[in-house]
């Protein structure tokens, strides 16, 4: 796991990569969706997008859910629908789910049972010979020196082992809990720290990938970080905000990276 290093620099990683068939002509990626019974816009706008896509393949690159405390939690009505959701579109096209901040204790059992193909975090996606870098992005963000103690914390296997062993509801009020108290010392301009360029760039030259695809940030956007190295922002959704609501794809094709709305039934 990526950490903080005296320099400020965080520690290299294990990179895990994935080659895409050839066959496949469009890859989407989406991330930070947080599905939640309170966003109903929201969880709309992914079904119709993950069932009526013109891509090969959706990429999801972690916080799915607003909160996953285990894979019971497909016992719940909105969790069951979404698993249900899940396994309807990955019958049409190939999905992928790596893990984010607040959906981390998605199982082995949630991916088998929806036909969901689960990706580490970073992956290097391998596609038409366009190496492009992946992650959820909370590990290269090194200035919120709290948030990667905890993360390591609860990324421990045995800390999850004790964890999944309390009953559900206990786990929903934790789950609930740490999200009031980190919520609380943070004002909502500072509430998600941007990654780190010079970790980044260094997770870039250390597999040689010239682009990177984040999310977690909220700050969506294409930018350079240094010559020869460019970074894409995945958008969180939330068509359930009046004053600002939201949903974006990042599209990847062999012509390159484009970002387009949601898909929905009628082709739009």
């Amino acid at each position: 796991m990526p950490a903080g290093s005296a320099s400020g620099v965080a520690a290299l990683p294990a990179f895990f990569e994935f080659e895409a068939p050839r066959e496949w002509r469009t890859i989407d990626f989406i991330s930070d969706i947080h599905l939640a019974p309170s966003l109903p816009r929201t969880a709309a706008a992914w079904r119709e997008h993950l069932l009526h896509t013109r891509a090969d393949a959706v990429f999801m690159l972690g916080d799915l859910f607003e909160a996953w405390v285990g894979d019971d939690m497909r016992s719940r009505p909105f969790e069951a629908e979404c698993a249900e959701v899940l396994a309807e579109a990955a019958s049409c096209r190939s999905l992928a789910f790596m893990a984010g901040n607040r959906d981390f204790l998605v199982g082995a059992r949630l991916l088998r049972e929806t036909g969901v193909m689960g990706l580490a975090d970073p992956t290097v996606l391998d596609a038409w010979g366009r190496r492009v870098l992946l992650t959820h992005g909370d590990a290269l963000c090194l200035d919120d020196r709290d948030y990667l103690a905890f993360r390591a914390t609860v990324r421990d296997e045995a800390w999850q082992r004790e964890f999944l062993a309390r009953p559900l509801d206990e786990r929903l009020l934790i789950a609930a809990d740490i999200r009031r108290r980190s919520e609380a010392r943070q004002d909502d301009a500072a509430r998600y720290a941007d990654v780190d360029t010079a970790a980044a760039v260094a997770w870039m030259h250390a597999v040689g990938t010239a682009e990177l695809v984040h999310g977690h940030t909220h700050r969506p956007g294409s930018e350079t970080l240094a010559p020869g190295y460019r970074r894409h922002v995945l958008t969180d959704w939330d068509l359930d905000d009046p004053r600002a609501p939201r949903a974006e794809v990042l599209r990847l094709t062999r012509d390159g990276f484009q970002r387009v709305p949601p898909a929905t039934a009628d082709g739009a």
